[in-house]
């Protein structure tokens, strides 16, 4: 059995909900990455930034990315998967919500995120290819 903290990149960070999305800029190219999970007060999981929502939420709206916080950005029910959950899972809770990230907690910690690279190095042809076809499908 593959689990979830095989297949993650560790080390994933969280973005405070208090912290403004030209600081969430710069930790994203600091960390070349594209998306950081948000954190509440007690670090619990409160949402997902991705550089799209700082471009398109904020900036092309004409909103001041230095003054707009993550938690701001934050909507909806924030998804994520246990550490020592199957692939399977993993695949099947990106692919019901149709996402392209997940991030992993262990004992109530971010240790790590799931992205499509991740699946992609570890996944067969046939596995990658209906992932694929259920995130990207138009709902």
């Amino acid at each position: 059995m593959t689990t979830a903290g095989e297949i993650m990149h560790a080390g994933a960070q969280w973005i405070p909900a208090t912290e403004t999305l030209d600081r969430a800029a710069q930790m994203m190219a600091r960390l070349n990455v594209g998306a950081l999970p948000i954190s509440d007060k007690t670090e619990r999981l409160c949402g997902i930034l991705t550089d799209r929502d700082i471009v398109v939420g904020c900036v092309a709206k004409g909103h001041n990315p230095a003054k707009v916080t993550a938690g701001d950005m934050a909507k909806g029910t924030p998804r994520w998967i246990d550490a020592g959950a199957d692939v399977s899972e993993v695949l099947e809770e990106m692919q019901s919500h149709q996402i392209k990230r997940l991030p992993v907690i262990r004992n109530k910690k971010l240790v790590g995120m799931i992205s499509e690279a991740d699946l992609a190095k570890h996944l067969s042809d046939d596995q990658i290819a209906g992932w694929a076809e259920k995130v990207y499908a138009r709902s």
